[in-house]
Order: C-alpha cells, then sequence, then structure tokens
C-alpha cells in the first residue's frame, strides 16, 4: 500500500471540496447537523455544494494560517487534514487539527495514523486536537496515534474552547523538541 500525504494547493483544491461534504456527514451522526432547506449540511443558506466549498476556500488563500493536507493511497484521494494556526487556532497553540477525515474503506488500517503522524513532523511546537464527547472512536482514533507518536507525553481533558460551544475531548501536546 502507497501511502502520501500531499499539501493541496489551488488546483487540488477541489478534491477536498468533493470529500468535504461526506466527512460533514460524518460528523452529523455526533453533533446533530440536520440539512439547511436545500439538503446541504451546512448553516448556510447555500444551494448547492459548489457554494458550499466556497465558503472554505481561504484555505488555499492564506499561505502559512492553513494548511489542507491530501491523504492519497495507491494515488487515489482516501482524506485530508485540515491544520490551521492563528487565528483559526486557539491563542495557546501553534498548530491545531481543525478537520481530519478519512474515507470509510481505509480505517482501521493504520492509514490515519501513518497521515497524522506525518502531518505532526512537518510542524514542531504546541499542537490541540478537538474532539467532540460522544465521538468515543474518534477520540480512542487520537488518544492511540499521539500517544505512540510523542511516547505518552501529552495532555487530554474535556473543556470548552473558544473554538466550540459545546465541552470537547481536548488532546495537547508539544512536539517542539522531536527530531525532524
Amino acid at each position: 500500500m502507497d501511502i502520501k500525504v500531499v499539501l493541496s494547493n489551488k488546483d487540488t483544491a477541489y478534491i477536498i471540496r468533493n470529500l468535504f461534504p461526506l466527512f460533514l456527514h460524518d460528523l452529523s451522526e455526533f453533533d446533530g447537523t440536520l440539512p439547511n432547506e436545500h439538503g446541504i449540511l451546512e448553516p448556510a443558506p447555500v444551494q448547492t455544494l459548489v457554494e458550499q466549498g466556497e465558503i472554505f476556500k481561504n484555505r488555499w488563500e492564506t499561505p502559512n494560517v492553513f494548511f489542507p493536507f491530501l491523504i492519497f493511497v495507491d494515488g487515489r484521494p482516501a482524506g485530508f487534514d485540515l491544520i490551521a494556526t492563528q487565528p483559526y487556532a486557539p491563542s495557546s497553540i501553534d498548530y491545531f487539527v481543525h478537520d481530519f477525515f478519512l474515507l470509510h474503506p481505509y480505517r482501521g488500517k493504520g492509514i490515519g495514523e501513518w497521515a497524522a503522524t506525518e502531518v505532526f513532523k512537518k510542524f514542531h511546537g504546541r499542537w490541540e486536537v478537538h474532539v467532540q464527547l460522544n465521538n468515543l472512536r474518534a477520540q480512542a482514533f487520537w488518544r492511540k496515534t499521539i500517544a505512540k507518536y510523542i511516547s505518552g507525553q501529552f495532555q487530554e481533558e474535556i473543556g470548552r474552547t473558544p473554538l466550540y460551544a459545546d465541552d470537547m475531548v481536548i488532546f495537547r501536546f508539544n512536539n517542539r523538541e522531536a527530531a525532524p
């Protein structure tokens, strides 16, 4: 299996835009989001998936703020890992896993762990990952992935952040001293 993590650009942004509705559908199981009046899982009154994609186009227009990584397996898009920095991250950290998604056929095979770790290695500093309280599978994934990557040197707590209205499981770690 050939796994690659590649920084997306404006030419490949459409791949993340194609995968994003699937990500939102997965999250709706945990956050209860319902489709808007046009059938789009989006609180904004957008009528098409193209319009929805325009909402987050800033991920490709703000270099050194957003880092939208694509995950490929055997040359096919398998998911994405969207990393944010200030001002789209909590003020006390350097890097924030804003969105992470892996298509169902690729889950449970070590692909997500490998991809997340590769992205962690690209940026050294203080990190946070937020997971919904009722998303036990994601909590287990991040707990295992971060613990293995940082040799168990991480913090986990339940709390609120300025980014979310509800309590979240918050994973924090610092890889500033990690080898490149």
